[in-house]
């Protein structure tokens, strides 16, 4: 994406004066491993005779570039674009060229099985990587159909966005029925010895596949995915009046894709980590489900319906993300989808409101003004924070009304595009409310509301700025008895706290004062809520005895924020965790919480010293966890695999007996478990390479090959660390999935002293590998690998200093920006409760 973003200006201007009708794509994926042919025929009409534009093509040589059958000579093109003049009133485009294969997840990506050595390839397009894949006019208000041709090598399987209509694994020539109009960023191919799945609901094909050595993954879990799919295309059908738009669903399961899924019509793309080849979690099982409604209501929100330009995303995101959570409650066994969303979506967002680089979930259009901006507002912003205002809209509007008037819209813009303007015109219609204004307070501001609960001598009140309004619930809790910390749920109300007043007075009811007053304890808004000293000391003591999980988790959120804001000692909240989750009877809130306290909290805002003593205590309420006979099976698991991660070094020895008996109280062993020791016994200095590769050998798969260079990264040797170092940013042969897992293993707290010299030299390495491999790895580096192992100020000046250079590309300075932020928020929270 470095080199010629694609502007807001020009995606304008090229708007007013194109409409493309048609797509016919042919691609040769039978010319080897560097390059693939691709040719396209473009049909357009130009709104002026005469007049100039441009497509987009990312290619290593243009064959051929012909329009209205003159040939455009080299000059035409200069790496990205074809300049196109002297257009006519009804034009064709058509163009070839050779296309370079990618292994960074943009584009066509090429992917080798180490299982069986077999190839499969796959476009992953999203945003504007289309051009990756054959010559376009890449920007989301320029629809047309697309009709695809694949030649492939014989015994290949090829899926699209249209079912096929010709040739078969016999012959290699493939032909895929024409879609709907679509946006070019929703293209894709899928080809190789596929693995395929095929069944039939509500008349329409469902198709599943994957590679064919996860073919036993997938046979295994395809009861389960079909399950979620068809309860959620049902539960749409119910909702949505616009009928189900295209003519088949299918999901395929891919290697190395850099976004959780992408919502292509035909084939929606999921990691294929999402197929299970180990034992999964309760959190893993509803990581998936949840993907899978989330994709399915991009059919209608981005796909059906497209926004017309980046600053309305979260009109595909916001709108997936919320049907998402929404329909699992309502239609599916995942009934935690919303104590999901609490625990896992909602803190990603917050994170990202409370950065200098937040913005407005629906930004300005002046304010995405490229394609590269465009990238950026992929985060917890358009997702979890945007899904949370529409869930605050729905409270305050009223369901029916929030239905009718997204139904409408569906409608008016059927295979179009719609803007912010178009949904609250279509709300406007069906409500009595002012929804302008409330999209002006929700929509086009940042920042998360403080809502303060205060017990006075006149009355008890809740505080809050007069930026938005509020609908909130209320929940009074009393304790079970005398003597008792319980606390029993006495009433749940709804509260609107109206922007006019920031004051605003609760209605206790008669009786005794309540114990605990928990605003927001359903997480119907977006907001930080504090709590009284009365309520802060009641929950201290009774946390685990709140009887609904979404409520316990909207206390474990507040608690995590306190300690990020220097509000509450890390030390107490350790005290919580090792008082109440031993207690905890959900294991999606088990998993979250102790994600927290060991990923975040240890490893950022306590010293070393202090350190040793979260893990100690991690350790602790995971060995309580499993000794219960009264844990879960999904528990125990996720407790197992937290124990290993917390072993210290005095422990090594323990953990390798692990290796062979499992973790005791926990599931039985499997290869998943066997690398989470292999990984920590690494990192401890208790294994080598030779006992890595060799478990690498036992199961050649790509999961094996990330976790074997996590551990060879992780190994406390210098020389160890240098092959580490030059794999994943000397050079540009390793995988985006192999990159990240390497970094990621670099970087250890036990191992400060060994790779402090490493930490001046990432700045620089890191730009060179952005600008060299584009966005995905400029997040792998600066979100997911970054080196919090020793958090002080000079790594902060050198971050700053990055920063305040030219060498960083647009994707790698926002990453590290955010990085920032982060880092100075770990240096305040270890100055506010560093000892004296």
């Amino acid at each position: 994406m470095t080199g010629h973003p694609l502007t807001r200006d020009e995606a304008r201007r090229r708007a007013r004066l194109l409409e493309v009708s048609s797509y016919d794509v042919d691609l040769d994926l039978t010319g080897g491993d560097e390059v693939f042919r691709s040719r396209v025929v473009i049909r357009f009409a130009s709104a002026e005779q005469g007049a100039s534009t441009f497509a987009e093509l990312r290619a290593t040589r243009l064959v051929s570039a012909v329009l209205n059958g003159r040939v455009l000579e080299e000059p035409a093109y200069d790496g990205a674009r074809i300049a196109l003049t002297a257009l006519e009133r009804v034009n064709e485009l058509v163009v070839e060229a050779e296309i370079p294969y990618t292994t960074t997840g943009d584009g066509m990506h090429r992917y080798v099985d180490p299982v069986d050595d077999e190839v499969y390839v796959g476009a992953y397009v999203g945003v504007v990587n289309a051009q990756h894949v054959f010559a376009n006019f890449d920007q989301p208000d320029l629809k047309a159909t697309i009709t695809t041709r694949v030649t492939a090598p014989v015994g290949w399987t090829v899926l699209g966005n249209g079912l096929a209509t010709s040739g078969d694994a016999t012959t290699g020539r493939w032909e895929l029925a024409t879609t709907p109009r679509l946006s070019s960023y929703l293209f894709v191919v899928v080809a190789g010895p596929l693995h395929v799945l095929t069944s039939e609901h509500a008349g329409i094909p469902f198709v599943l596949s994957c590679r064919r050595s996860l073919a036993a993954a997938l046979d295994a879990d395809a009861a389960e995915i079909l399950e979620v799919t068809t309860a959620c295309f049902d539960r749409y059908a119910e909702i949505f009046d616009e009928p189900f738009p295209f003519a088949s669903y299918g999901q395929a399961f891919v290697p190395e894709l850099n976004w959780g899924a992408l919502e292509q019509p035909g084939a929606i793309l999921f990691r294929d980590e999402m197929l299970f080849t180990s034992t999964p979690t309760a959190l893993d099982r509803l990581t998936r489900a949840n993907a899978i409604a989330h994709e399915m209501a991009h059919m209608w929100f981005g796909d059906l319906v497209t926004m017309e330009w980046w600053d309305d995303l979260w009109l595909s995101e916001s709108f997936a993300e919320y049907m998402g959570s929404r329909t699992l409650v309502d239609a599916t066994r995942f009934t935690g989808a919303w104590t999901w969303f609490a625990a896992e979506r909602k803190p990603w967002g917050y994170d990202a409101d409370e950065r200098t680089s937040t913005h407005p979930v629906a930004p300005r259009a002046d304010d995405v003004q490229d394609t590269e901006s465009a990238f950026e507002n992929f985060d917890g912003i358009s997702y979890a924070k945007g899904a949370s205002v529409l869930r605050q809209l729905v409270a305050w509007l009223g369901d029916d009304v929030f239905l009718a008037g997204i139904n409408d819209l569906l409608t008016a813009h059927a295979f179009g595009n719609a803007t912010l303007a178009d949904m609250l015109a279509a709300l406007d219609a069906r409500s009595e409310h002012d929804v302008h204004a409330w999209a002006q307070a929700w929509l086009r501001t940042t920042g998360v509301d403080p809502l303060h609960v205060e017990r006075l001598g006149t009355g008890t009140v809740v505080t809050h700025p007069a930026q938005r309004p509020h609908v909130v619930s209320v929940g009074l809790y009393d304790v079970a008895g005398p003597g008792s910390t319980d606390l029993v749920l006495r009433r749940r109300d709804r509260l609107l706290l109206d922007p006019a007043r920031t004051v605003v007075p609760l209605d206790l009811g008669a009786g005794p004062p309540p114990a605990a007053i928990l605003l927001d304890d359903a997480s119907l808004s977006w907001a930080k809520v504090r709590y009284d000293s009365a309520t802060q000391a009641a929950i201290t003591a009774g946390l685990s005895s709140i009887a609904d999980p979404l409520a316990r988790t909207t206390v474990w959120s507040s608690l995590r924020d306190q300690v990020r804001d220097a509000e509450l000692a890390p030390t107490a909240y350790v005290e919580i965790l090792r008082r109440h989750l031993p207690l905890e009877t959900d294991a999606l809130v088990v998993d979250t919480v102790l994600d927290f306290a060991r990923v975040e909290l240890a490893d950022r805002y306590v010293s070393a010293e202090e350190r040793a003593r979260v893990l100690h205590e991690v350790r602790g309420v995971c060995r309580d966890l499993l000794a219960d006979p009264t844990s879960a099976a999904d528990t125990r698991l996720s407790a197992s695999r937290w124990m290993v991660a917390s072993v210290s070094a005095e422990g090594a020895d323990i953990l390798r007996g692990w290796l062979t008996s499992g973790v005791p109280g926990g599931p039985p062993l499997d290869d998943d478990m066997r690398w989470r020791i292999v990984r920590r016994l690494a990192v401890l200095g208790a294994t080598d390479l030779a006992e890595i590769d060799a478990l690498e050998r036992s199961s050649p798969d790509e999961e094996a090959g990330r976790n074997a260079a996590y551990s060879r990264a992780a190994l406390p040797d210098v020389v160890a660390k240098g092959r580490a170092w030059e794999l994943a940013l000397g050079g540009d042969s390793a995988s985006t999935y192999v990159v990240l897992a390497t970094l990621e293993g670099f970087w250890q707290p036990e191992q400060r002293e060994l790779i402090a010299p490493w930490v001046e030299q990432l700045f620089p390495a890191a730009v060179a590998a952005a600008r060299q491999r584009g966005p995905a790895i400029a997040q792998a580096v600066a979100f997911r690998a970054f080196p919090f192992h020793d958090v002080l100020d000079s790594t902060e000046a050198l971050l700053l200093e990055c920063l305040a250079g030219p060498g960083p590309t647009v994707p790698l300075r926002r990453a590290f920006a955010d990085r920032a932020d982060d880092y100075r928020r770990a240096l305040d929270v270890r100055a506010a409760w560093a000892r004296p």
